[in-house]
């Protein structure tokens, strides 16, 4: 049997890449999830703008991802590997979590949750659930009702971040079933939408790899996300991305063009970068961008105002690892105009050792900034005091 050059070129390229993966240790993460008071002494090496302060939240709160905050100021939290979905209670104001609720468990990938009229929506791979009258019910949960049960049941990139729109429906990602891949079906690498019951399902924007993080600019309600670019282009190629869509419809590159001018190996001869959005900020490459949020508080300095945090979860395939930090993207009305970081220190640098890896910003009504974290299993919150 004859192997051809590209072939074997390809075969070599993947194992030296594999040899240089550093995952991060799961059973670090579960010692540090387990002792709080650890985990207190870790945010001494988080490094934050003057006058920026970050705190415990919520400690035992297991593989920590989505968040979505109720306005009587119920936090529910989405999990990966755990199967559950939980609701944190402030109940005496103090900043701090008194209470943390099981309210699902023995859910696919529950990661994504949106709080709507009363009710939790949350993803659970091929099929979006939710709990009705759920604040009323956190000790005694009521079984899940399915809302729409057609996604794909392919669990690569089958966890879906959701949040309900300005215009009341439910936007629900659907990732590439691959790391790189053509796929035909129309509804992979997509972001979709539908009513709150179900109805109305439609495809709003295209050639999304992997979105795990989206919002609505506060005034002119357009749509933000930010997508995982693909692997195995080496340490520093394609850039992650945050994309800013005017209007519905649009194709954003996947699988023919990464970071807007980096046409694909595999499949960039079949269609011009020209063709697409191009992304309104280049992020760090494999800096895996999760959740993010438009700041509309009252706390931040006023430079703050309608600028975009993004959770960076970091990458699993650099010989260096990176992300592991909250950045900082800066607009000038709708064009990104800087890209810094802005709470770091889940990564040391000089050992790249890790001890946390946010996953989603969330504002509380006092304009202090929540982040979960899924190896450390906390919810911190980040928070401003005037000298």
């Amino acid at each position: 049997m004859k192997l051809s050059i590209t072939y074997i070129s390809l075969v070599l390229f993947v194992f030296a890449n594999c040899n240089s993966v550093n995952f991060p240790d799961k059973k670090e993460a579960k010692e540090i999830a387990a002792n709080p008071e650890a985990l207190q002494e870790h945010l001494k090496d988080i490094e934050l703008p003057d006058g920026f302060k970050i705190d415990i939240y919520a400690a035992n709160v297991p593989n920590a991802r989505a968040m979505s905050l109720s306005p009587s100021g119920t936090l529910f939290v989405g999990s990966m590997g755990e199967g559950k979905v939980y609701a944190v209670r402030d109940e005496d104001g103090d900043k701090k979590a008194d209470k943390v609720y099981t309210i699902a468990e023995g859910l696919n990938m529950p990661v994504g949750v949106a709080f709507h009229d009363g009710d939790l929506y949350v993803s659970a791979l091929s099929k979006i659930v939710k709990l009705e009258d759920i604040e009323n019910h956190l000790a005694d949960p009521p079984e899940p009702v399915v809302v729409y049960d057609k996604f794909p049941d392919k669990s690569h990139h089958g966890w879906k971040f959701i949040a309900f729109g300005p215009d009341g429906k439910l936007y629900v990602p659907v990732g590439a079933p691959c790391n790189i891949c053509e796929e035909e079906d129309p509804i992979f690498a997509s972001i979709t939408r539908m009513n709150p019951d179900g109805s109305g399902f439609e495809i709003v924007q295209h050639g999304i790899r992997n979105t795990v993080g989206f919002t609505w600019h506060p005034d002119t309600k357009e749509l933000w996300f930010t997508d995982n670019g693909r692997d195995w282009m080496g340490d520093d190629l394609p850039a992650c991305e945050l994309n800013h869509a005017e209007k519905d419809g649009l194709h954003f590159g996947y699988p023919y063009c990464h970071q807007g001018d980096l046409p694909d190996p595999r499949f960039g001869g079949k269609r011009s970068c020209d063709e697409f959005v191009p992304p309104a900020q280049k992020l760090g490459a494999h800096v895996a961008p999760l959740g993010l949020e438009f700041y509309t508080g009252s706390m931040f300095p006023d430079e703050y105002k309608k600028q975009i945090f993004i959770a960076e979860h970091g990458s699993w395939n650099r010989s260096k690892k990176s992300g592991y930090r909250v950045s900082l993207v800066r607009l000038d009305g709708n064009r990104a105009v800087s890209y810094e970081p802005f709470a770091s220190g889940w990564l040391n640098e000089e050992t790249d050792e890790i001890w946390g890896r946010p996953v989603d910003v969330e504002l509380l009504p006092d304009g202090s900034m929540l982040v979960s974290d899924d190896y450390a299993g906390a919810i911190y919150r980040i928070y401003y005091e005037r000298s």
